[in-house]
């Protein structure tokens, strides 16, 4: 990942990648992805947070192929997708699956003829494993004959991510695969990736609404914002984060000390103080052990870094 981008904890350079982008640019008439740029190391989950209409569907299809950029390079495993002829990149392609926001099959397709379709695009498709993935997700045995159409959300869903784990692809790129599914069924979702991922020789890119879910699931974020990369941040560096509640003279004083480097510094006016994000929480409250610093959660991350004024 780049360390351009102005809040910035991690450093990948040299580190293999399965998936990388560099300068990917698509611009609309009122929208555009700018110079993004981002990795996922070998064996890591990433996940790629912001609010709807950052970009990150749209940085998604490009990664995929699915929708061409106007700028910019993409390598998958190791291979840059734009030198590669139409047929290689199909091949390569069989080593990437992809779950989508919504079930997109043909709707008069069975649960089975689902997996059976899968099982020709991809040749080492196990289909052995898809049951028993479908199982432990409740897909199997009861909604084994129903259609497409009769699948809600959440199950539609399931089916998804049963077919693309067991597709045999090395990287997974997941929208938003807990959407429409209950608590319950999404500690279900997040203990069958992180089996999947157990093996350590596969990896996932996975955006989701759902912070607390990549809490427990992702090695690194990348927080996206009107098409920019605003942050790259290790799942360890977001566990020393903090919130600190200060009043302007406090936090006049916190930055004049040189805590949080001015022109770094992410503060946000609330009632009567202001939040601040501070990079070590345990740090901070051994500088100044009377002002309030809560843990920060990826949410309060989120808003500061996305709603935040640079100070």
């Amino acid at each position: 990942m780049s360390s351009v981008v102005p809040y910035s904890s991690i450093d990948l350079q040299g580190q293999p990648c399965d998936l990388r982008c560099a300068g990917v640019a698509k611009r609309y008439k009122d929208f555009a992805l700018q110079a993004v740029s981002l990795a996922v190391p070998h064996g890591s989950v990433v996940g790629l947070i912001g609010r709807n209409g950052a970009g990150k569907t749209t940085l998604m299809r490009i990664l995929l192929g699915s929708l061409a950029a106007d700028a910019g390079r993409v390598e998958l495993l190791g291979q840059d997708v734009g030198a590669l002829s139409h047929n290689a990149r199909a091949t390569l392609r069989q080593d990437v699956a992809f779950v989508a926001a919504v079930t997109a099959y043909p709707a008069v397709m069975t649960v089975t003829e689902v997996a059976t379709m899968y099982q020709l695009a991809y040749p080492v498709f196990g289909m052995d494993a898809f049951r028993e993935l479908a199982t432990r997700l409740g897909l199997l045995p009861d909604s084994e004959r129903k259609q497409v159409r009769e699948l809600s959300r959440g199950t539609g869903m399931k089916l998804q991510l049963a077919c693309a784990l067991a597709s045999g692809a090395r990287l997974v790129v997941m929208d938003e695969p807990t959407a429409g599914l209950d608590p319950i069924a999404r500690d279900e979702l997040l203990d069958v990736l992180r089996a999947w991922m157990e093996p350590g020789d596969r990896s996932l890119l996975i955006s989701s609404h759902i912070t607390s879910d990549l809490e427990k699931l992702a090695d690194y974020l990348v927080v996206l914002d009107e098409g920019r990369v605003i942050a790259e941040l290790g799942s360890d560096s977001v566990e020393r984060m903090g919130i600190a509640r200060l009043r302007t003279p406090e936090l006049e004083q916190v930055l004049a000390d040189g805590h949080v480097a001015r022109g770094q510094a992410r503060v946000l006016h609330e009632g009567l103080s202001w939040n601040l994000l501070v990079p070590d929480r345990a740090a901070f409250g051994r500088s100044y052990p009377e002002y309030v610093c809560d843990r920060a959660t990826i949410d309060d991350c989120l808003v500061l870094l996305v709603k935040g004024e640079v100070r």
